[in-house]
C-alpha cells in the first residue's frame, strides 16, 4: 500500500464503490486485527465511547453476531433491532425509523433489508455512517470482502486466479459482490447454475457464464457454492433440490475436476447434500469456517475505517 494512503468512504454499501486500492486496504487492515481474536483476553478500546446500531429486518445469524461481535472487541456500545421489534411493525417507513435512530446520535448504522437499494437511502437521511448488511439481491459487501481475504491468505494473491461461483446467481447478493470484487482484484470468476437462475446481463459485471458444470469447475482454484434463496423466488424456478443436487451439487468427483489444492467456500447457510455433499463440506479443501473467523476481522476493519471518516 502506497505512503500516505487515506481510506475516503464515509459509508460502505457496495464493493462497486470500492476501488481496488481500498479493498487492498480494507484487507490489509482486517489481517492486522486478526490477532485480537486470538487473545486471552479479546478486546481493545478503539471505538470505545462510540455507539452502533445493528438494524436487522431480515434474519441473519453469521453476520448480524459477527458484526456485534467485531463492535465489542472494539469496546463500542451495541444495540439490536429487528423487523419484529421495529416501528416498522406499526406502519412507519424506513426513513421515519432511521431518522429517529439518528436523532438518538449513534456513530454507526448497519443494516440488512429485503429492498435493494435500502442502505442507500438510509444514508441519505442519517448523520451516521451506514454499512450495508445486505440489500435484497443487491450487494453484500462483508461477505465479499472476508471472502477477497480468504483466499489471499490460503493463495497468497488474488491475481490471476480462477474462481468458479455456482448455484442461484440470480438472487445472490452475495455472487455480485464477489463477482465486482474478484474481478476488481484481478482473478476470473466463472458461473454456473439453473439457466432460470442465471440473471440475464451479469457478463456486464465481469463475470463468465459457464453452459456446464466441467467448465465452470475444470482447473478452478476456488469453488463457491450458494444456496437456493427460496425465499426470494414467487415462483419455483427448478424441478426440485434432487434435480438440482444431481445437476449443480458439488460431489468429491466433480471436485477432483478443479486443481488440486482448490478452495471449498461457502458463504452459508449450507444446505448439506444438496448444494455441497458432506464429504466436500468437510473436506480438507474446504475453508467454510476460516470465512466465518475472518468475517470478524474485516467488519471490525470496517468500523474502524468508517469511525475514521465520522469525526
Amino acid at each position: 500500500m502506497a505512503t500516505g494512503y487515506f481510506f475516503s468512504h464515509r459509508h460502505i454499501l457496495g464493493i462497486e464503490q470500492l476501488s481496488s486500492e481500498d479493498i487492498a486496504y480494507i484487507l490489509s487492515t482486517a489481517d492486522s486485527f486478526k490477532e485480537i481474536s486470538a487473545r486471552p483476553i479479546k478486546k481493545v478500546p478503539t471505538l470505545r465511547g462510540h455507539t452502533i446500531i445493528n438494524l436487522f429486518f431480515e434474519p441473519s445469524t453469521r453476520t448480524r453476531l459477527s458484526f456485534e461481535i467485531a463492535a465489542k472487541r472494539m469496546s463500542a456500545d451495541t444495540f439490536n433491532i429487528t423487523a419484529s421489534t421495529s416501528s416498522t411493525t406499526k406502519g412507519e417507513t424506513l426513513i421515519d425509523t432511521a431518522k429517529n435512530i439518528s436523532a438518538m446520535h449513534p456513530d454507526i448504522i448497519i443494516i440488512r433489508h429485503s429492498s435493494s437499494g435500502a442502505p442507500h437511502l438510509l444514508s441519505r437521511h442519517v448523520n451516521a455512517a451506514v454499512i450495508n448488511a445486505g440489500d435484497g439481491a443487491h450487494e453484500h459487501p462483508s461477505q465479499g470482502l472476508l471472502d477477497l481475504l480468504t483466499v489471499k491468505e490460503h493463495r497468497g494473491t488474488l491475481s490471476g486466479l480462477k474462481i468458479a461461483i455456482i448455484g442461484d446467481i440470480a438472487h445472490s447478493r452475495v455472487a455480485h459482490s464477489d463477482i465486482v470484487g474478484f474481478t476488481k482484484m484481478g482473478s476470473e470468476v466463472y458461473v454456473y447454475g439453473p439457466s432460470t437462475l442465471i440473471p440475464k446481463g451479469i457478463e456486464q459485471l465481469g463475470a463468465i457464464v459457464c453452459t456446464s458444470l466441467e467448465q465452470a469447475v475444470r482447473d478452478a482454484d476456488v469453488v463457491m457454492t450458494l444456496r437456493i434463496q427460496k425465499e426470494r423466488q414467487n415462483d419455483p424456478l427448478l424441478p426440485s433440490l434432487r434435480e438440482y443436487s444431481r445437476q449443480f451439487g458439488i460431489s468429491g468427483s466433480v471436485l477432483a475436476l478443479a486443481r488440486p489444492n482448490a478452495l471449498v467456500m461457502h458463504p452459508g447457510p449450507v444446505n448439506r447434500g444438496v448444494e455441497l455433499n458432506p464429504e466436500v463440506a468437510d473436506g480438507p479443501q474446504s475453508v467454510i469456517l476460516d470465512q466465518v473467523t475472518n468475517g470478524v476481522a474485516v467488519r471490525m476493519a470496517l468500523l474502524y475505517l468508517v469511525m475514521g471518516n465520522t469525526q
